[in-house]
């Protein structure tokens, strides 16, 4: 980990993913989390104040910046809140097939490296009767917005910790399946 990385890049992503607009989007979808839960990027733990912790067994973190630990820590003591890290990636998990009731992902997907291996990786520790709780941001479907898109991509992802706004994440309407790279999670 470089310089950048360790004291820059966990206070810029903070910054950038705690807005208003997407503050409004965590507290719409975290609160249907329940049992035990894998938050997949944790980071900051920006999303710990929205658990309702009536419907919450437990909390596992997933995030591999460990610089990001010591501040979802103290979010998590500030809200009463039982919290696991794991400083690992999503693409190899290290919990058993079928232990987690709900996956929580926000704002994480797009620097994730390999796509498929994490999505498989969801798929194997989530129960049968499991939900995957996501919101994020990927590829516009509006030209303009795209052009921009495809302009600083290139920067972004050097100062924004690989995030790529460019990242197909979207709905296959024929199947309802969700759609990168042949999940076969199941939208309700």
């Amino acid at each position: 980990m470089n310089f950048y990385e360790k004291y820059f890049l966990p206070p810029l992503i903070h910054w950038t993913c705690s807005t208003k607009p997407i503050m409004y989007q965590r507290k719409k979808v975290i609160p249907m989390a329940k049992g035990t839960v894998l938050e997949i990027g944790i980071g900051t733990g920006l999303n710990l104040p929205f658990y309702n912790s009536n419907k919450i067994n437990k909390i596992i973190g997933l995030e591999p910046s460990k610089q990001m630990h010591i501040k979802a820590k103290e979010v998590a003591k500030s809200n009463n809140i039982s919290l696991e890290l794991i400083d690992l990636y999503a693409e190899d998990i290290p919990l058993e097939e079928n232990s987690v009731d709900t996956i929580v992902i926000t704002y994480t997907l797009c620097s994730i490296h390999e796509t498929d291996n994490a999505l498989k990786e969801f798929y194997r520790v989530l129960k049968s009767d499991g939900t995957l709780i996501f919101c994020e941001h990927g590829q516009s479907p509006d030209e303009n917005i795209l052009n921009w898109q495809n302009r600083i991509n290139p920067y972004w992802r050097k100062v924004a910790g690989g995030c790529n706004l460019l990242s197909l994440i979207h709905i296959s309407e024929p199947t309802r399946r969700y759609a990168i790279s042949y999940a076969v999670f199941c939208l309700k």
